[in-house]
């Protein structure tokens, strides 16, 4: 018989890779006493819908067992939270919710609506420790992860390809499994390439050539290199130079993985220029200081409000199937220089 889950469950992280597989974490250990779940998503930029209320509050003994994900759920107004805590006061045994505060940290702790935090089923849960906190990748936290997920995958890096490789990917969990998957890929060609030449050098003995490991050639396919620099971006966005942003973004062949590694370091540039802005104390390289504090002071609130809705939004119309991310890529590279070129007209 199957251990009993959890009523309901809060991943915090700002990461929605790292979110996913907490949750197929906690899915696989928990598994239901008979078939498989049954998933239903819902996003936190509606209103939930009647299926919805049904879904997490549905009580009886037949039915199939099901999971019920809301991402953005730290989107839901006070009003709608109001409505789910008293819900959830009678958990269902067959209905298990997700709900995912995809929200950014401020000094080690979750920026949490209030209205959300101050609820009677948070203090609930994470009494029964049904909370998941964690604040994400940074660039320190980038080879931890990546030494991590390779160990899982089966991959081993040379010690040179695997800090070429670090030192090549954003600080975003979804970025860097698309480029561990690539170079899984890529050993598994390798492989049968090197298990071809065996076998036909040895007049077809089955012979077993090595494992094979991730080297620097390798790595160096990874559209995101050293020389495809965000910042790079920024500066010709700034200067109003869409031939120059696209001249940079086009180091890379694959328009999907490109488009939601961009969205993430975006996002966290422009999180630094706010805080430039706004006169915090960030840690900026001594080269570049200079650059951002002007530029941060030349965009000013307004502008970069926008820049930060715009890169939401672009991130928005792919996963809601709007756009797709070619389309979306467009959009943004030509939507973030208008409005860093406007920026500098205004200055």
């Amino acid at each position: 018989m199957s251990a009993a889950h959890p009523g309901f469950s809060f991943l915090v992280c700002p990461d929605g890779q790292l979110l996913r597989a907490r949750m197929e974490q906690l899915l696989s250990s928990f598994p239901p006493a008979s078939g498989q779940w049954e998933r239903h998503v819902y996003w936190g930029d509606e209103e939930p819908s009647p299926r919805f209320w049904e879904q997490l509050t549905l009580q009886g003994l037949f039915g199939a067992p099901r999971v019920v994900v809301v991402r953005q759920a730290n989107l839901w107004p006070a009003a709608v939270w109001k409505k789910v805590s008293h819900a959830l006061a009678r958990p269902s045994e067959q209905c298990w919710p997700f709900f995912c505060m995809e929200v950014a940290w401020d000094k080690g702790q979750p920026k949490i609506p209030a209205h959300i935090a101050k609820l009677r089923c948070m203090a609930f849960a994470d009494q029964q420790g049904w909370i998941w906190r964690q604040d994400g990748l940074n660039e320190r936290a980038v080879k931890k992860h990546v030494l991590q997920r390779s160990h899982e995958m089966g991959l081993r890096f040379e010690q040179d390809a695997l800090e070429q490789f670090c030192a090549s990917v954003p600080p975003d969990a979804l970025a860097i499994e698309n480029e561990l998957i690539k170079l899984q890929l890529l050993r598994n060609t390798a492989q049968d390439a090197a298990r071809e030449k065996s076998q036909a050098e040895s007049h077809g003995a089955d012979q077993v050539p090595d494992q094979g490991t991730i080297t620097l050639a390798m790595t160096a396919t990874a559209p995101w290199n050293p020389e495809c620099n965000v910042f790079d971006c920024i500066r010709h966005m700034e200067a109003g130079n869409l031939t120059a942003v696209w001249k940079e973004l086009s180091r890379s062949q694959d328009g999907d993985s490109l488009l939601f590694s961009l969205l993430a370091l975006l996002a966290r540039e422009l999180r630094l220029l706010w805080q430039l802005w706004a006169g915090e104390k960030v840690r900026v390289h001594p080269n570049e200081a200079a650059f951002k504090k002007q530029l941060a002071t030349r965009l000013g609130p307004s502008v970069l409000a926008e820049c930060m809705s715009t890169v939401m939004d672009a991130e928005l119309q792919v996963k809601s199937g709007r756009r797709s991310p070619s389309q979306s890529l467009d959009y943004l590279a030509a939507r973030m220089t208008d409005l860093f070129a406007a920026g500098r007209t205004r200055a």
